[in-house]
């Protein structure tokens, strides 16, 4: 894995406790050690940024999952014999690289506040109202701010609750020809939601040692992800964000679905 990067710089990430590789339960590996590999995670890097009026240093992490070519054959494989289970595996086999941005404190906090952000690049770059993902990442680290700690999860292989831009974009189309954003995923043959958040989950559980985390979300089902991986949820704490005439037939089809949210 990362063949390109040269192994003695490997190994120096690695003494230097910046390149760690986990198991599922998010513990660390070592060379003798039988567990099978999971996660390879990297960091922290310092990453200055301005949030509200003041200048922060984030602690910037980087986690992907280890995958093994053949397994990536054979999910692809599983998904043209229609097995749509095996979407989900295939979407997670794509080495996307996930990150977390934590506010100075986040590892020692006992029960920190974490938003896991799927990656909306319509959204979060280029300011669509199509949804609320800008304004509830911007409003994210506001948040983490007032809290003095935290930490906002990113999702790179999010997009689309999880097919990708170019479906994405197909989807909008169709949302314009009245169906909503779950219909369209399905008519293009795709699950309404294939994100899987256990990376998330085996990630916080390496970094935070088995601490819980109160999660600012309106979505049961990534509080169930988080907790089936093995992450204690405390509690969840509502994420209301960039609301406007653009997206509410959007965010009413989110309500449909389960997410905690008024109705609008």
């Amino acid at each position: 894995m990362f063949s390109y990067v040269d192994k003695k710089i490997r190994e120096k990430l690695e003494t230097d406790d910046r390149l760690v590789t986990v198991d599922c339960q998010g513990r660390p590996i070592n060379g003798g050690d039988k567990a099978k590999p999971f996660l390879s995670i990297l960091g922290p890097i310092p990453i200055p940024r301005v949030i509200g009026d003041r200048e922060w240093t984030l602690s910037w992490f980087l986690f992907v999952r280890r995958v093994e070519l053949a397994n990536v054959m054979d999910a692809a494989n599983r998904v043209q014999d229609g097995n749509t289970n095996a979407f989900r595996e295939l979407v997670q086999c794509n080495m996307s690289v996930n990150s977390i941005f934590a506010l100075p404190g986040f590892l020692s906090q006992p029960n920190p506040l974490v938003r896991i952000h799927s990656c909306c690049l319509t959204g979060d770059v280029f300011g669509s109202m199509r949804c609320e993902c800008g304004p509830q990442l911007e409003a994210a680290f506001e948040q983490l701010v007032q809290e003095k700690s935290g930490a906002v999860v990113y999702m790179s292989g999010h997009e689309g609750r999880g097919i990708g831009l170019w479906a994405k974009a197909i989807t909008y189309l169709l949302q314009d020809d009245g169906q909503d954003t779950y219909q369209a995923n399905v008519s293009l043959g795709l699950p309404e939601d294939s994100r899987d958040f256990t990376d998330a989950a085996v990630a916080l559980r390496f970094l935070l040692k088995g601490k819980p985390i109160r999660l600012l979300s309106n979505n049961p089902l990534k509080r169930q992800h988080l907790e089936d991986a093995g992450q204690t949820v405390s509690e969840m704490v509502s994420h209301l964000a960039g609301v406007g005439q653009h997206n509410v037939r959007y965010l009413r089809a989110k309500r449909s679905k389960g997410h905690l949210l008024p109705k609008l």
